[in-house]
């Protein structure tokens, strides 16, 4: 059963505590009224939403831009806009966007949460190391917490630790759908989210509201500022290249001196089962996403007849923004403008904010624990799809593999989450029971299990989709571990490839498929040689290749690592092939179109679909941006 999970402990006991242990057996209420009195940030006057809403709106850049907005309006040449209506359009943003953080609602949503989170999770486990940390942090300086975004709940567990362990709750920067949720949204809002606006455009006065928001909530060190580095929740449960728009607003503060130092927190959270899992594949497979409604979540309630197993929180080492970018900027030049003028970074700072952003990104990968479920994934996506849906994969051979597999990723330096003390069988078995909605075990074998949520019918095309749901969720569990292994399967790649052994030509072709794959996976701008060195130190390490000085050789010591490296990209190869093909063959008009009716080709001749997260829109989304990055034009 699945339930033997429960009751497991981490390999890093000591570093991690379970939260909801102790809670299961007192009162919700209990916990939702008990004190909460986080030790405040020094020298940081009490401040209230309101006089921060109010701090903004009478700031000199907000009176600044509104003058500027005032004498340049688009809609007429004829007419000039009044002071009163630019600055009653920017009273009207910030009703919009701005928090009203509230201690009661804290309580009440600290109450939900809890019932919640005791249902739907076995444990939820914590580095008591990392927490420390924060609270200390918390109190010397502004801190902006970061953690990755995989979830709908990812904002919601940071808050309820927070809550828990008496840190100053954070405000976080959410989208503007939540704030449209009857109840549900003005709940948030009274919980610390301000809402902001997906797509702004060129709307000056709303860029000018939101910076300067942001910009007041650091320099007053009012509470610690959360957001996604990402931008946008992941529906392939890869980490997304950064977006850089908040990362220039919370750093600039620091650059013209407003605050003597900002804390950079990256948080790592890793789920055995995201309780979004089928949803993300029909969004990938075209299927329109729900609307963020409360009827609609009221709907979703089925969610808590499931078990989602354990979820991992790391908190990270806290990070001084300004050790990290001594050497790499000159603030210097913030003081030829005056500080209450709009100020465009410029091209070194947004190099040091692109290069901080995509450093939050990388540790927050090499803080994620890898789960077994993860591995198992990478080994049944390696076996044709025909064979997992018909006749399954062996139980057995299925443990072996990921045994194999466990090893090499300990070699490579990953964190798992493996149980101990229990049989490996035992863990492999409730495994495959917690994630029976994409596999199933029958008779000794362990077969992909297909979705039937769409029509009940047995067309080809019905029955492509349900098989391309269960493989799409399937592969965004395997994506949760790449990060461990991509650098090396770059480098097994380019060796294949290349068909050389010469390391300066093993780095081009290194370097080449890093900018084809820079919207599959992150990478540190600048830092294609360090991760080459990697891959080749990590490869010699498990003796799968002999590193020279001037060569890198195959070993006949470990063949099949290099062969399972090469596997693990074939799904993005094979995908990005086929768009390739069609650029250029000028025929990449309707991409998803020929796509699909291409694979339906196969799909009819061959009677097997070898490359179903070709489907995916995000993949074919990264493709177009290669091929536009890359310069090649249909």
């Amino acid at each position: 059963s699945y339930r033997v999970l429960d009751k497991v402990h981490l390999q890093d006991e000591e570093e991690f505590v379970d939260i909801l242990e102790d809670k299961r057996h007192c009162s919700d209420l209990r916990f939702a009224l008990r004190t909460f009195s986080p030790p405040p940030y020094k020298g940081a006057p009490a401040c209230s939403s309101a006089e921060l809403n109010q701090a903004v709106l009478e700031s000199q850049y907000l009176r600044y831009v509104i003058n500027e907005v005032r004498l340049s309006n688009p809609k007429s040449c004829n007419h000039v806009k009044r002071d009163f209506e630019v600055r009653d359009e920017a009273c009207g943003i910030m009703r919009e966007m701005s928090q009203n953080l509230q201690l009661r609602f804290i309580r009440l949503l600290g109450f939900v949460v809890r019932k919640v989170f005791k249902r739907i999770f076995s444990a939820i486990y914590v580095n008591m190391e990392g927490l420390q940390a924060l609270q200390q942090a918390t109190q010397e300086c502004p801190v902006i917490l970061m953690p990755n975004h995989r979830s709908y709940i990812d904002f919601l567990v940071v808050s309820y630790i927070l809550f828990n362990y008496d840190i100053p709750m954070p405000v976080i920067a959410s989208g503007i759908s939540l704030a449209g949720m009857k109840i549900v949204g003005e709940m948030l809002r009274r919980s610390g989210a301000f809402f902001i606006r997906r797509a702004i455009g060129s709307d000056k006065l709303y860029w000018a509201v939101l910076s300067e928001y942001v910009r007041t909530i650091v320099r007053k060190g009012f509470a610690p500022l959360e957001f996604f580095v990402e931008g946008l929740r992941s529906r392939t449960l890869k980490s997304l290249p950064p977006k850089l728009g908040m990362m220039n607003m919370i750093l600039e503060p620091f650059f013209k001196g407003e605050v003597y130092d900002v804390t950079l927190l990256p948080i790592s959270i890793s789920y055995d089962r995201v309780l979004e899992e089928s949803l993300l594949a029909h969004e990938l497979l075209g299927f329109p996403k729900p609307r963020e409604s409360t009827a609609g979540l009221l709907k979703a309630s089925r969610v808590l007849q499931e078990n989602y197993g354990c979820m991992h929180v790391n908190f990270g080492r806290p990070l001084s923004v300004r050790q990290l970018c001594e050497g790499k900027i000159n603030r210097c030049q913030y003081n030829l403008t005056p500080r209450d003028l709009p100020q465009k970074p410029n091209a070194e700072a947004q190099a040091c904010g692109s290069w901080l952003a995509h450093m939050i990104v990388r540790l927050q990968e090499e803080g994620a624990l890898t789960s077994p479920w993860s591995l198992m994934a990478c080994v049944l996506l390696q076996v044709p799809t025909a064979a997992l849906t018909e006749e399954g994969l062996l139980f057995h051979q299925l443990t072996e593999r990921t045994l194999w597999l466990r090893k090499l990723a300990l070699d490579f330096r990953a964190h798992l989450n493996w149980p101990e003390k229990v049989p490996d069988s035992d863990v492999m078995s409730s495994t495959v029971a917690l994630h029976r909605s994409v596999v199933c075990r029958k008779a000794g074998r362990v077969y992909l299990t297909r979705n039937d949520e769409l029509e009940q019918k047995h067309s080809m095309e019905e029955d492509m989709m349900r098989t391309a749901a269960a493989l799409l969720m399937l592969a965004s569990y395997r994506n949760q571990c790449l990060h461990v292994f991509v650098r090396p399967a770059l480098l097994a790649l380019a060796m294949s490839v290349t068909k050389s052994t010469r390391k300066d030509e093993l780095l081009t072709c290194f370097c080449f498929l890093q900018e084809v794959f820079s919207n599959e996976f992150v990478f540190i701008p600048g830092q294609s040689a360090q991760d080459f060195e990697e891959a080749c130190s990590l490869l010699h390490k498990c003796k799968a290749v002999h590193v020279g000085q001037w060569e890198v050789t195959d070993s006949d010591t470990e063949p099949e690592v290099l062969s399972f490296l090469q596997e693990l990209l074939k799904p993005f190869i094979e995908s990005y092939q086929v768009p390739f093909i069609i650029c250029v063959a000028n025929y990449c008009l309707q991409i998803r179109w020929l796509l699909f009716g291409l694979f339906l080709f196969i799909y009819f001749f061959l009677g097997e679909l070898h490359t179903y997260e070709a489907l995916s829109s995000d993949m074919q989304k990264n493709v177009l941006s290669s091929l536009r990055r890359l310069g090649i034009r249909p």
